[in-house]
């Protein structure tokens, strides 16, 4: 059965005293009650150790934004899945457009560091979507099946440790949203290449989120679609209650 899922990604926002702020408020929000979704925070790396004691393990989960595409050595500044790992997290967010636009980061790039996240014991939210000028030439279908390439290599046993996020990059940050229609359009899509991969029940059991100007305005309606199984959200993650909110469109 696949979940719903609300993921938040911090990006880089937040002191480690902020942050740990933000995880205590979110805990205590959460603490009585039990959300009708998986609820996971993305954080950056300096607050990872200290903010997945913090929380409720059975109600929050606790990622990172990024590991390397190496195991160890001598690579300066980077950050291994095996370190991710040590800290009590659970999810890594890889192939996020941000990192795919200003760190070049490849499909072949994004392979290995799925491989890496994988063998290490991590959950990977992957990213995958169009820009505008992509959405606009209507070759988003060719653009996220090419992005799908990084994960499609793996068995399907791997692969059931893979969530699927679709953020259309003119969407994320812009205010614009994907319509409703738009969103389901596009999910059944990725779905249908999963099934032709993977086989119709592995496909059933993908979870599918939408990532793009998501807030607790527009989540309902997003998530009323078959194919949309939550979001992995931005800028409405950095508020508890905006966040709580996103999650309350599951109840």
């Amino acid at each position: 059965m696949r979940k719903n899922i609300v993921a938040g990604n911090w990006k880089m926002n937040k002191t480690l005293q902020e942050g740990i702020e933000l995880a205590k408020e979110l805990n205590q929000i959460l603490s009585t009650e039990t959300p009708h979704c998986d609820v996971i925070i993305c954080t950056p790396f300096i607050h990872l150790a200290s903010v997945t004691p913090l929380v409720d393990a059975a109600k929050i989960g606790v990622g990172a934004e990024n590991c390397a595409d190496k195991e160890s050595g001598a690579y300066t500044g980077e950050v291994s899945a095996a370190m991710v790992k040590s800290t009590g997290a659970q999810y890594v967010i890889l192939g996020h457009s941000e990192r795919r636009a200003y760190y070049h980061e490849t499909i072949e790039t994004l392979a290995e560091k799925v491989k890496l996240a994988l063998a290490n014991g991590l959950k990977v939210i992957f990213c995958i979507g169009e820009v505008l000028e992509e959405r606009e030439a209507n070759r988003q279908n060719e653009v996220v099946a090419a992005q799908l390439a990084s994960v499609f290599s793996l068995t399907a046993q791997d692969f059931a440790n893979i969530i699927l996020a679709y953020e259309p990059v003119w969407a994320i940050g812009t205010g614009k949203t994907a319509t409703p229609e738009q969103a389901q359009e596009m999910h059944a899509y990725i779905r249908s290449l999963i099934a032709k991969n993977y086989g119709n029940e592995v496909a059933e059991d993908t979870s599918i989120l939408y990532g793009g100007s998501c807030k607790p305005s527009n989540a309902k309606e997003l998530f009323a679609n078959p194919d949309v199984d939550g979001g992995l959200i931005g800028g409405a993650a950095l508020k508890a209650a905006d966040f709580k909110g996103i999650i309350d469109a599951f109840n």
